[in-house]
């Protein structure tokens, strides 16, 4: 914290500084702001090698620390997910700028002029823990939609959060714009992060991202409205029409491509038409990819080295390559067990049965339902936002994917040429 040693203090001026960007950041044009990200994506490439040297640093501590290979896998920046990453900038040039959108307008009888359209939400305070990849997400997502933003990693990323920071820092300066319309928390004192949540009348939304225990917290002191994430127990349900194919490869990807992230699938559930038929091979090929399969009385026999499911498994987001397995009599089965356990997440369904497949979508609510296809299709890039902030499990304001139209609120615009109301 520099020269302050107060973290009410620390947690003021880093707001009053968001809240001047702010006010600031409406009338920026969309051509600066993407020459700001075009900027950022340059400073990424030409600056790897400090940037893994930073991220080293970080990698070497959570080894010492103990952490969990998904944790690590998190944290890791490598060459080709700093070349990702500044792809994912230059994807968020390519969308439209949301600032000023017309969201609806006409004409009442009267002759008023009456518009709806798209405003920043103002200052986000983003917390969030070991992906240093969210630090340019989350600021090239907030200066696009016009927002400021205040951003506070965990401590396992410190290291990699003050380069990329650096990064954010210098292209504002390069392009002139509100040098504190993004700003890093450079402590890692936990004390801090209640501090922000106490300002509401400087800070317009919280949003945290990691762990269970963090988003609890955040919403318990929050003073301002948070957008939520909580769990990602995701599952997948083999209907009895499911392609034996189809169905193995959605659910080795859902498990196996990156087990550590929110919309890994965690929860299997087989129609007990399909155990026989479909069960086997994909068994053996999450066998075969070392994931270890906590299955119920029906699924066990049939998956060699497969240990016994407690209703604890299929509550638990394990982020690693563990899987729960359960046999459903039928489709309405499987939804029940979605309600039960999921986590309003992300939930798929594999079947050649177009009205299973209607039924599914209509009667899961999950922020993404998916037809034969991964959960992993659960994610800003994919579904064509360039980036995310975070995957919301709320209702309100935002569900899904937050991209650059979940950054923003509305405001009424009425045009008159002297009208007075009687």
């Amino acid at each position: 914290m520099s020269e302050i040693t107060s973290a009410s203090a620390y947690a003021s001026q880093l707001g009053l500084s968001a809240r001047a960007a702010a006010e600031l950041l409406p009338a920026i044009n969309g051509a600066r702001k993407n020459a700001w990200l075009e900027r950022v994506a340059e400073l990424l490439v030409e600056r790897t090698a400090d940037l893994e040297s930073a991220n080293e640093q970080d990698l070497a501590a959570a080894v010492e620390a103990g952490l969990s290979s998904a944790m690590i896998d998190r944290l890791r920046l490598t060459a080709d997910r700093i070349r990702a990453l500044a792809d994912a900038v230059r994807q968020i040039i390519a969308l439209p700028d949301p600032v000023g959108e017309l969201v609806s307008g006409g004409s009442r009888p009267n002759g008023l002029q009456v518009s709806r359209v798209r405003v920043p939400l103002g200052v986000v305070f983003f917390i969030y823990e070991s992906r240093p990849n969210v630090t340019i997400d989350a600021a090239a997502l907030c200066i696009k939609s016009g927002n400021a933003v205040i951003l506070r990693g965990g401590r396992e990323a410190l290291h990699s959060n003050l380069a990329l920071g650096s990064i954010l820092r210098d292209a504002l300066r390069h392009e002139g714009l509100p040098e504190h319309a993004v700003q890093l928390v450079e402590s890692t004192d936990r004390a801090l992060v209640g501090e922000f949540l106490a300002r509401g009348d400087l800070i317009d939304v919280t949003i945290p991202r990691g762990g269970k225990s963090l988003i609890e917290r955040v919403c318990r002191e929050a003073t301002m409205p948070v957008i939520r994430h909580f769990d990602g127990i995701c599952h997948v349900y083999i209907d009895e029409s499911a392609d034996v194919q189809m169905a193995t490869d959605i659910v080795v990807n859902s498990k196996c491509q990156r087990p550590g992230v929110c919309n890994a699938a965690e929860t299997l559930l087989i129609h007990r038409r399909a155990l026989e038929r479909v069960w086997p091979s994909v068994a053996g090929e999450l066998s075969t990819r070392g994931v270890e399969l906590r299955c119920c009385a029906d699924s066990l026999p049939f998956a060699s080295g497969a240990i016994s499911a407690s209703e604890e498994d299929y509550r638990t987001e394990h982020l690693a390559l563990i899987l729960n397995v359960k046999v459903v009599e039928s489709l309405q089965d499987a939804i029940a067990h979605i309600r039960t356990f999921g986590s309003a997440h992300t939930d798929a369904i594999v079947t050649e049965s177009v009205a299973a497949a209607g039924q599914f979508e209509t009667l899961v609510d999950s922020s993404a339902v998916v037809v034969n296809a991964s959960t992993r299709f659960n994610d800003g890039g994919e579904l064509g936002l360039g980036a995310e902030i975070g995957i919301s499990t709320d209702r309100f304001h935002a569900r899904g994917p937050c991209g650059l139209q979940e950054l923003t609120t509305y405001k009424y615009l009425i045009r008159g040429t002297g009208q007075t109301r009687g």
